[in-house]
C-alpha cells in the first residue's frame, strides 16, 4: 500500500482576453508602427525586434485593457496571508513588445524583481497552421530538474496520475491567449520558423506596498 502525492506545484494561468479580435487589430497597428520608427532593446531575444520595455505608456487603450485583464487574472490567484480584510500590496506592470520572424527565438532566462509574468499572443504567426514543423513553441523549466539530470540523465519521477514528471513543458502560442506564471520560472521561446510576423506581448508584475492612509 502506498500513497503518492505530487507536492509543490508551479502555478500555470491560461486565459482568453474579452474581444481580442478588436483588441488585436489595434494592437498590432500600435506594435507593428513603434517597430517602424521606436527604438529596440536587446534582452533575452535572439533576432526579431524586442521594443523598449515602456509600452505601458505607447501602447493606447487595447494595451491599457490587456494589463487590465492579466492584472485581474494574477490578482484572483495571489493571496497576501498576512492581510487583514486587504491587500497590503499593488500591482505595478511593466510591458514590452516582440515581433519574431523566421530564425527567431528567446535564450532561457527568468525576470528578477516581478511576481508573476505573463505573455499574450496577438498574432501567433502560425497562419492557421497546425504544423509543428513551425516551432516557436513558449518552453517552461523545472527549476529543480539539473539536480537529477546531473546524476541519472534518464530517470523520471512518477506523478500521482502514472506518468512522468517532465523537466520541460512546452506550449504552443495561440492568438488572442494569455499566459501567466511566476517570474522566477525559467523560461525560453524555440526557434520559430513560420512566414508571417509573430506578435506577443510580455508583462511583469512587480508588486509593491500600499501606501499608508493619510
Amino acid at each position: 500500500m502506498q500513497e503518492l502525492n505530487g507536492l509543490f506545484a508551479t502555478p500555470l494561468l491560461k486565459a482568453r482576453l474579452p474581444d481580442a479580435d478588436v483588441a488585436n487589430a489595434a494592437l498590432r497597428d500600435t506594435i507593428l508602427a513603434r517597430m517602424a520608427t521606436g527604438p529596440a532593446a536587446q534582452i533575452s531575444n535572439i533576432g526579431g525586434w524586442h521594443s523598449t520595455t515602456d509600452m505601458i505608456d505607447w501602447g493606447g487603450p487595447a494595451m491599457q485593457r490587456l494589463v487590465e485583464t492579466v492584472i485581474d487574472l494574477c490578482g484572483r490567484n495571489t493571496t497576501d496571508v498576512a492581510a487583514q480584510g486587504r491587500s497590503r500590496f499593488l500591482w505595478v506592470p511593466q510591458a514590452w513588445a516582440n515581433v519574431s520572424t523566421a530564425g527567431a527565438a528567446n535564450q532561457t532566462h527568468a525576470h528578477a524583481g516581478a511576481i508573476w509574468s505573463a505573455v499574450y499572443y496577438v498574432d501567433d504567426g502560425y497562419g492557421g497552421s497546425s504544423d509543428p514543423a513551425l516551432g516557436g513553441e513558449l518552453m517552461l523549466l523545472d527549476p529543480r530538474f539539473p539536480m537529477t539530470m546531473m546524476a541519472a540523465p534518464d530517470l523520471r519521477y512518477r506523478a500521482p496520475d502514472g506518468k512522468r514528471y517532465e523537466c520541460e513543458v512546452l506550449l504552443r502560442p495561440e492568438t488572442g491567449l494569455i499566459v501567466a506564471f511566476p517570474s522566477w520560472l525559467s523560461h525560453a521561446v524555440r526557434p520559430y520558423h513560420g512566414a508571417h510576423k509573430r506578435i506577443s506581448i510580455a508583462i511583469n508584475l512587480v508588486a509593491v506596498p500600499v501606501p499608508p492612509a493619510r
